[in-house]
């Protein structure tokens, strides 16, 4: 058994008892090995890769142009671990030279194992985004407003709402509102309108002032969604916006029970989603939709800023 596959199965261990829902560590991505030891002769490592995204590339509306992102592989080692492994990437980034300043550093790690949380901070990494996961029952709920199916008819106001989203997420997170943002997001929604993808338009009077646009997708052995959610056909949401004059008033909570019913039926075995624990809405609204964090992002930008 080679060390990387020792750490693996110890990493799966430990992740397992922090969170069942966790799946098995997977094997890293390609990138450069970086390793560190402990004194009293543990070896934890790592696998660093670098993405530089294209202009046109709708990843950079919630990402930085650059990035480096850390996988890493800590066997049963935790906080100690952990920090030795940021000091070691932190002394590679400074071998690389100086940093984009539109880049980042990023690492993903299970939200509820608190005892990696003092290293993170400490080395200036931030907990910008989660991936958060619901398995419940869609609940009844009523409402005064009309929801129906969004259609490739429905493109502009759909991108109406979603631009509205991204304003809000740039202030409260990791998106990014790009100069071409308008044009980037209308290709992409465009696209997934007339693909058929699910989202749906809440009306009231016959004017749309909220949306939910979401996605099916399957996590299966060898695919990328597999690395972070349990085997199973999963809706994804990928944006909900609501108008700031219709807000407050149960619109959100309607919308998503709608949603929530309507990928149950496609055969989901539960939702998941993105959002900004800096958000003052979604990291209130999506808990009492019954969603509870799974991953962490952690990140820091400009990548440079790594302590």
């Amino acid at each position: 058994m080679t060390v990387g596959q020792g750490l693996m199965e110890a990493q799966s261990a430990r992740f397992a008892s922090v969170d069942p829902l966790l799946p098995s560590v997977a094997a890293p991505p390609e990138g450069d090995v970086i390793t560190a030891a402990l004194p009293d002769g543990t070896r934890v490592a790592g696998v660093l890769s670098r993405q530089v995204h294209d202009r046109r590339s709708p990843a950079r509306l919630w990402s930085a142009t650059e990035v480096w992102e850390l996988t890493p592989l800590l066997g049963a080692a935790c906080a100690a671990g952990m920090d030795a492994l940021l000091r070691a990437w932190r002394k590679r980034l400074d071998l690389l030279g100086p940093a984009e300043r539109d880049s980042a550093c990023v690492l993903t790690w299970p939200s509820r194992d608190a005892e990696a949380t003092r290293a993170l901070l400490d080395h200036g990494l931030v907990p910008l985004t989660v991936i958060a996961v619901r398995q419940a029952p869609a609940p009844q709920v009523t409402g005064g407003a009309v929801i129906r199916r969004a259609t490739p008819a429905d493109l502009e106001t759909v991108l109406t709402l979603a631009l509205a989203e991204l304003r809000y997420s740039s202030m409260v997170g990791s998106t990014v509102h790009r100069p071409d943002a308008v044009e980037l997001k209308r290709r992409t929604l465009a696209e997934r309108l007339a693909a058929g993808g699910p989202a749906w338009l809440a009306e009231r009077d016959g004017i749309a002032v909220a949306l939910a646009e979401c996605a099916v997708v399957t996590s299966e052995p060898g695919n990328a969604t597999s690395t972070r959610l349990p085997h199973g056909r999963w809706g994804y949401v990928n944006c909900v916006s609501v108008l700031p004059g219709a807000r407050g008033v149960g619109l959100g909570r309607q919308l998503m029970a709608h949603a929530h019913r309507e990928l149950q039926r496609l055969g989901t075995v539960g939702t998941y989603l993105y959002y900004n624990p800096p958000n003052p809405l979604s990291s209130v609204f999506w808990p009492r939709q019954g969603y509870r964090p799974l991953w962490t992002m952690w990140e820091v930008r400009p990548a440079g800023a790594l302590r």
